[in-house]
């Protein structure tokens, strides 16, 4: 039937409106930004980095191997890596940047990283007056407490977190059997070494006439 689509619009539109005044649920009007919805836990908007502890530069879990990087479509992140004074690579970033006004939050990175470093945040409120400048964040600005990511995502965060524990214990159990096999060998008596071997006595020469 011709229509058929608006009328069920129509409908629609009619249910929502009267519902508005009679449902206890209903539609609202939320006075923003005095008034904020909260957020749902799957809410996602631009990426963060996470550290444990207390400091964000040592405690970050990121250690630079540049996968998000390379598999970021926009191509909005740059990482440097940190070197020591003889060059030697350092697991860290020295430079971790990205560009959210390039960024789609498409959370690829996420998905790549096999640290769990980093992971999306809900703040959407980042408009300013520098449409350049501003919208480059860097290490320092993107660097947030494993305590807020749990905040922002609890039930993600606590799956995160404990897999990364049972992978620790598992690295640690590792160590701990090959150190105790280690010692050991070293403490196990060592076969003593055979005699040498008797040298034969040379058969006597003849004595010319």
């Amino acid at each position: 039937m011709l229509g058929t689509g608006i009328i069920k619009g129509l409908a629609e539109t009619a249910k929502n409106f009267i519902g508005s005044y009679v449902d206890t649920d209903r539609l609202i009007t939320v006075q923003y930004p005095e008034e904020r919805l909260p957020l749902k836990e799957n809410a996602r908007n631009f990426p963060f980095l996470v550290y444990d502890g207390g400091d964000h530069e040592k405690g970050l879990r990121c250690v630079a191997c540049k996968i998000c990087e390379k598999e970021c479509p926009p191509q909005c992140i740059y990482i440097v890596l940190e070197r020591d004074e003889k060059g030697k690579p350092q697991k860290h970033p020295k430079v971790f940047d990205i560009d959210v006004s390039v960024c789609m939050s498409c959370q690829i990175c996420v998905e790549v990283c096999p640290f769990d470093a980093i992971k999306m945040d809900t703040e959407y409120e980042l408009s300013n007056d520098d449409r350049f400048g501003s919208l480059l964040q860097n290490k320092r600005q993107l660097a947030k407490s494993n305590a807020y990511y749990h905040k922002i995502h609890p039930v993600e965060a606590e799956e995160v977190d404990s897999r990364l524990a049972a992978e620790n214990a598992r690295v640690e159990a590792k160590a701990k059997a090959e150190a105790e096999a280690k010692a050991k060998a070293a403490a196990a008596p060592k076969p003593a070494a055979p005699p040498p071997a008797a040298r034969p006595n040379p058969a006597p020469q003849p004595v010319p006439a």
